[in-house]
C-alpha cells in the first residue's frame, strides 16, 4: 500500500471518530429536557390535578342525577298518561260530572189546552223523549241529561206500568229539564237555532206538551251517571295477549 493511500484511510477514519466524539459530546452537553420544577411547584400541580378530578366527579354525579330525575319523570309521566286516559274513558262512559256550553230545554204541560175533566199531561211518552235524544245527537250533542239523569249509550228509556222510566228513574212530574252540553259555544250557538225550527216542539205539542229551548249558557251542568254499568262478553286479557 502507497504511503498516499494510508494517509487518506488514516484521515477518513478520524474523521469518523471525531464525528461521533462530537455527537457523544454534543448529546451529553443537551440531555433531553426534564422536570426541574421544585417540590412546591409539584405539589401546586398535583393540587390542580385533584381539583379536576374532583370537578369531573361533581359532574358525573350531576349528570347521574339529572338521569335519575328524567327517569323518574318518564315513569310518572306514564302513570300520568295512564290516569289521563281513565279519566277520558270515564268521561266518554259518563261516569263524571260535565260543565260546558250548552242549552236547557224544558217540557211541561199546555195549560191553554186543558178542557173540563181533562187531566193536564203529567207523562212524556219514552218515544217522544228517545226521538228527542236521537235529534239532539244528530245536533252533534255531546251530553245530555233528562231530569237529572245522565244519558248514555247504554241508557234505557222505556214504558213500566204506564210509567216512563229512564234507566229505572221514574219521571214523576212536570216540567221536566233536559241539559245538554256540547264541545264549544259556537256549537252551542247551532243548536239552539236548530231546535228552535225543530219538528220536535210540534210533536210534543200535539201530546199537549210544550218545549222550550233556553239561550246558549256556557256553563250548563250534566250530572254524572251514577248506575252500575253492566258489560258483557268481556274478559280480562292475561299477561302475554291471550285471554
Amino acid at each position: 500500500m502507497d504511503k498516499k493511500k494510508l494517509n487518506f484511510n488514516f484521515t477518513f477514519i478520524t474523521l469518523v471518530i471525531g464525528f461521533m466524539i462530537a455527537i457523544q459530546f454534543q448529546t451529553i452537553k443537551k440531555p433531553a429536557e426534564r422536570d426541574t420544577r421544585d417540590i412546591w411547584q409539584l405539589r401546586e400541580a398535583l393540587l390542580k390535578e385533584k381539583e379536576l378530578q374532583s370537578n369531573l366527579l361533581t359532574e358525573i354525579r350531576s349528570t347521574e342525577v339529572k338521569l335519575a330525575a328524567y327517569e323518574s319523570k318518564r315513569k310518572k309521566s306514564k302513570e300520568q298518561a295512564l290516569a289521563d286516559t281513565l279519566e277520558e274513558l270515564k268521561a266518554e262512559a259518563g261516569l263524571t260530572e260535565v260543565t260546558g256550553p250548552g242549552i236547557i230545554l224544558r217540557l211541561e204541560p199546555v195549560v191553554e189546552d186543558m178542557k173540563p175533566g181533562k187531566p193536564l199531561a203529567h207523562v212524556v211518552s219514552p218515544e217522544l223523549l228517545q226521538r228527542l235524544v236521537n235529534e239532539l245527537n244528530m245536533y252533534e250533542a255531546k251530553y245530555i241529561a233528562i231530569d237529572g239523569q245522565r244519558i248514555i249509550n247504554t241508557t234505557v228509556i222505556r214504558d213500566i206500568n204506564t210509567d216512563t222510566k229512564i234507566d229505572g228513574h221514574t219521571i214523576k212530574r212536570l216540567p221536566v229539564e233536559v241539559k245538554v252540553v256540547v264541545n264549544d259555544q259556537n256549537k252551542a250557538e247551532k243548536l239552539y237555532n236548530r231546535m228552535k225550527v225543530s219538528k220536535a216542539r210540534d210533536e210534543f205539542f200535539i201530546e199537549s206538551f210544550r218545549l222550550t229551548i233556553s239561550k246558549p249558557n256556557p256553563n250548563i251542568t250534566v250530572p254524572a251517571y251514577d248506575k252500575p254499568i253492566r258489560v258483557q262478553y268481556l274478559e280480562p286479557v292475561k299477561e302475554g295477549g291471550t285471554s
